[in-house]
């Protein structure tokens, strides 16, 4: 049972809570031990309140996940784990995650409850909403990376917060159109919002994301208010690198038809991992040397 509790918590999608680390490295607190345990421990509670989310989802959904050619092999989908011991596990993660994230902070914890609740709206309702569904996900990204300046006390970026969003929604509807093409003629039967969506209409989309995102991302880094609070002008010099990581993807999810999972994209293409290595390094090298 143990193992199955395990799966449900889907410790490979506990990378997305990485996003938390973003306003402690541009703020340029990375080297301050003291923010970093704390963002640390925050980002440990959002993988706690993050499993307990994912066992309540994987309950609710358990019907549509069972017409799911990936999903039907879930332990909840499958029923290898029973609906009872599952909700029980998540009501331990919460009641272990939610005080802790109130331990670090009133604001933290708040934010936490905001995350709970737009994930309750999400799977209740928002989930069956044409593009809503999408930017529920993207929201719940930013509310993330907001965290992660909240509990450390550091101002939060307007550009941190237009970028997480645009990235969100690239992965987002990325993520829409494998399953479109996945499912094809079946894709009513596991997730009733996908006969809203087209491949072209979702190409058309993802096209207009991922440009955005480039610029966003091109203009934080020559910011005149970017460059006077970083005191760097050269952060312009990762741009090849998020250049590399979009168009790199958009050959995953049109050439491969991958796009399914971008935590598994993240953990198993290997030209992207080092991309977004050589990334962290460059910023890293940037901000701090």
């Amino acid at each position: 049972m143990f193992v199955e509790i395990i799966k449900t918590m889907r410790p490979k999608q506990w990378v997305k809570n990485g996003i938390i680390f973003a306003a402690l490295i541009f703020a340029r607190e990375f080297l301050n031990p003291a923010a970093l345990l704390t963002v640390t421990a925050a980002f440990f509670v959002f993988c706690g309140l993050s499993g307990s989310v994912y066992i309540s989802n994987d309950v609710l959904d358990r019907q549509g996940d069972s017409f799911h050619p990936a999903k039907r092999s879930r332990p909840i989908a499958s029923g290898s784990l029973s609906v009872r011991k599952a909700l029980t596990a998540a009501l331990i993660l919460l009641g272990c995650s939610l005080p802790a994230a109130f331990v670090l902070g009133a604001g933290f914890g708040s934010i936490c409850l905001i995350y709970l609740a737009v994930n309750l709206a999400y799977t209740l309702y928002l989930k069956h909403l044409v593009i809503i569904d999408v930017m529920t996900i993207a929201l719940g990204f930013v509310l993330r990376a907001v965290a992660g300046g909240v509990v450390i006390g550091v101002e939060i970026s307007r550009w941190l917060i237009i970028c997480t969003i645009l990235l969100s929604l690239f992965l987002g509807f990325g993520k829409r159109r494998h399953e479109l093409v996945l499912l094809g003629e079946n894709k009513h039967l596991s997730r009733k919002i996908l006969r809203e969506y087209s491949p072209y209409f979702l190409d058309q989309l993802i096209v207009i994301v991922a440009a955005a995102t480039v610029v966003a991302y091109s203009l934080y880094t020559m910011s005149a208010d970017v460059t006077a609070k970083l005191q760097t002008t050269h952060l312009n010099l990762t741009i090849p690198f998020v250049l590399y990581g979009i168009f790199r993807y958009l050959y995953l999810v049109h050439q491969k038809e991958k796009g399914g999972s971008p935590t598994r994209i993240l953990l198993t293409d290997k030209p992207l991992l080092i991309d977004i290595v050589l990334w962290l390094i460059a910023a890293f090298l940037i901000l701090y040397l």
